[in-house]
C-alpha cells in the first residue's frame, strides 16, 4: 500500500513531461520565427537583385 501512496505523490515524471512540452513549444516558436525571417530575407534579396540587374 505504501508503494502506491509514494507512486501517487511522485511528481518527477510530471515535471519531466512539463519540461518536454516547454522545450517543444520553444522549438515550434523558433522554427516559425526562422521561417518567417527566411521568407522576408528572400524577398529582400530578390528585390535588391532585381534592382541591380542591368536594364535592357
Amino acid at each position: 500500500m505504501t508503494f502506491f501512496k509514494n507512486l501517487v505523490r511522485d511528481e518527477q515524471g510530471a515535471t519531466a513531461i512539463e519540461y518536454g512540452l516547454i522545450a517543444a513549444l520553444i522549438a515550434v516558436a523558433a522554427i516559425t520565427a526562422m521561417t518567417t525571417l527566411g521568407n522576408n530575407l528572400e524577398s529582400t534579396f530578390n528585390t535588391v537583385s532585381d534592382e541591380m540587374a542591368p536594364q535592357n
